[in-house]
């Protein structure tokens, strides 16, 4: 009888715990109301995620939580004043002319403590694994990679073109918090947006990753205008025109509408002093203009030029 009562003890014990003990999804709440009051690193949020990974070492959603905590430890800022007018992409935090008129550009510079970025990656490595299909997981990554390695992204850069094989090679059904799926045109637009991200970045190495993501996606989608157009863009701003040519007029051969080809095309042809070339795709510009506004914009630029 004794031992029957201390078996009953006992389950009523584990029973009462098992209700004590909090889901996944109070674990979650808690954590959203946390960090809306104190932030992903503030007091309180590892407390929290130590015993959320305790209770559910395996939740997808801890891990993430994880990622935001040491990706957000693991960043200080400061100001510098630097001798360009951008930096990475920005303006000046605080510009600024002395007595003498000299400019001085004060930016604001992100230092990264290695080892906790390294946490960060090992966290959204570790999500990934549980959700691999997770497409926005996936982008968090790139998007840390991508700010942590500043003017140089060639982790980020691999990170893309091995995003972009899993996508082309093996078609999963990926996901995005708030989408019900991504389609084929949603997955390439979101790689340009890679594309532009790199672009912006305005550095030597971020270019020649801008050039290579491009040419990589190219041999996926070889017609891609989007892609095409990049490249045209890389050769402008280079000034190398005939080879910027080359992508544009392929673009508008298929894409006569093609609103990026098309001005940056006009744009080549000024930088050359080239009135025919000029001339040539006003015409088509004024043919194909996306809004009116481009096609009689474009039409009273050519019939200024005829009157002279």
């Amino acid at each position: 009888m004794k031992r029957f009562i201390l078996t009953v003890i006992t389950l009523a014990a584990c029973f009462l715990s098992a209700i004590g003990q909090e889901s996944q999804a109070d674990f979650l709440r808690r954590y959203s109301n946390l960090v809306e009051r104190v932030g992903p690193a503030g007091l309180g949020v590892e407390t929290l995620l130590g015993k959320w990974e305790a209770a559910y070492p395996e939740d997808a959603h801890m891990m993430l939580a994880r990622f935001s905590f040491y990706f957000t430890r693991c960043r200080s800022s400061r100001v510098e004043e630097l001798p360009q007018d951008r930096y990475l992409g920005n303006a000046p935090l605080l510009p600024i002319t002395d007595s003498l008129g000299v400019k001085h550009n004060y930016f604001e510079i992100i230092d990264y403590d290695d080892d906790l970025f390294a946490e960060a990656l090992r966290s959204i490595d570790q999500a990934l694994r549980i959700k691999p299909w997770r497409l926005d997981y996936r982008m968090v990554k790139i998007d840390a990679l991508i700010a942590y390695e500043k003017e140089s992204p060639e982790m980020a850069l691999s990170e893309l073109k091995s995003l972009a094989d899993k996508h082309f090679k093996e078609h999963p059904a990926w996901e995005i918090e708030g989408m019900d799926s991504v389609s084929d045109e949603q997955f390439k637009a979101f790689m340009q947006d890679y594309c532009a991200s790199l672009f912006r970045l305005g550095t030597e190495s971020s270019a020649q990753a801008f050039k290579g993501l491009s040419e990589y996606l190219l041999t996926y989608c070889k017609d891609e205008p989007m892609y095409l157009d990049n490249l045209g863009s890389y050769y402008l701003v280079r000034k190398e025109f005939k080879k910027a040519q080359k992508y544009f007029d392929q673009v508008l051969r298929k894409h006569p509408d093609d609103m990026t080809a098309l001005r940056n095309a006009i744009l080549m042809a000024r930088a050359q002093k080239d009135k025919k070339m000029e001339k040539k795709y006003l015409e088509q510009m004024a043919r194909h203009g996306e809004s009116e506004n481009d096609r009689a914009g474009a039409q009273a630029q050519l019939d200024a030029m005829n009157r002279k």
